[in-house]
C-alpha cells in the first residue's frame, strides 16, 4: 500500500508522513529527499542552476518509480508535484491520495522564515503563497482520495484523521493498528 501526501509547501507533509509512517510500520520516502540524492545537491542549487522545467523532469521520474506496485510506503511529495499531469494520474492510480489543506495565511505563518523552500525566496511570500494556493489546491483537489483539513490540530491529530479515513475505507484495520500516537502531545504541522 502506498498512501501520499500532497499540499502546499509547509503543510506538514514531511511531519505528518513521518508519524504516519512509523505509526503503519511503512517507510517513509520524502521525494524531494530523493531528488536530492539523484541530484547531488540542494533542490534550491539546482532550481537556481538548472530552471524548474528541468527540476519537474526529475520529480516526474522519481514519482513514478516510488509509484511502482509492491512498493509499502508512505510518499511526502513535494509542494508542486501535483503541477504535472502524468504525477497526478500515477499518484492517483497507485495510491491513496490525501491532501492536507491549508490556507495561504496559515502556511505564511508557518514560513515566514524559510530560507530553503525556492519558490518562496521573494519580496512577498505571502502573496507568492496566495498565488501558489490559487493554482495548486484545484490540482490537489483533482489527485486527492480524502481532503485534511490541518487548520492548527497537533500533528498527532492530523494523524488520527488520516488513520480514521483509513478505518473507514477498509484500508487498515482498526485492530491491527498499534494504538494512537500520543494524542495529548503539544505541536503543530510544519
Amino acid at each position: 500500500m502506498i498512501l501520499t501526501l500532497v499540499g502546499m509547501p509547509g503543510c506538514g507533509k514531511s511531519t505528518v508522513g513521518r508519524h504516519l509512517a512509523r505509526h503503519l510500520g511503512l517507510r517513509l520516502v520524502d521525494s524531494d529527499h530523493e531528488i536530492e540524492k539523484r541530484i547531488g545537491m540542494p533542490i534550491r542549487a539546482w532550481f537556481e542552476a538548472h530552471g524548474e522545467a528541468a527540476f519537474r523532469d526529475i520529480e516526474q521520474q522519481v514519482i513514478e518509480q516510488l509509484c511502482e506496485p509492491g512498493n509499502d510506503l508512505v510518499l511526502a511529495t513535494g509542494g508542486g508535484a501535483v503541477l504535472r499531469a502524468p504525477n497526478r494520474d500515477r499518484l492517483r492510480q497507485a495510491s491513496h491520495v490525501f491532501y492536507l489543506r491549508s490556507t495561504p495565511e496559515e502556511l505564511f505563518r508557518r514560513l515566514r522564515h524559510d530560507t530553503h523552500r525556492p519558490l518562496l525566496q521573494v519580496a512577498d511570500p505571502l502573496r507568492r503563497l496566495r498565488e501558489l494556493y490559487r493554482e495548486r489546491d484545484p490540482l490537489y483537489r483533482q489527485v486527492a482520495h480524502y481532503v485534511i483539513e490541518t487548520g492548527r490540530p497537533s500533528v498527532p491529530a492530523l494523524v488520527n484523521m488520516v488513520l480514521m479515513q483509513l478505518e473507514l475505507a477498509g484500508l487498515v484495520d482498526p485492530q491491527r493498528v498499534p494504538s494512537p500516537i500520543d494524542a495529548g502531545a503539544p505541536g503543530t504541522a510544519g
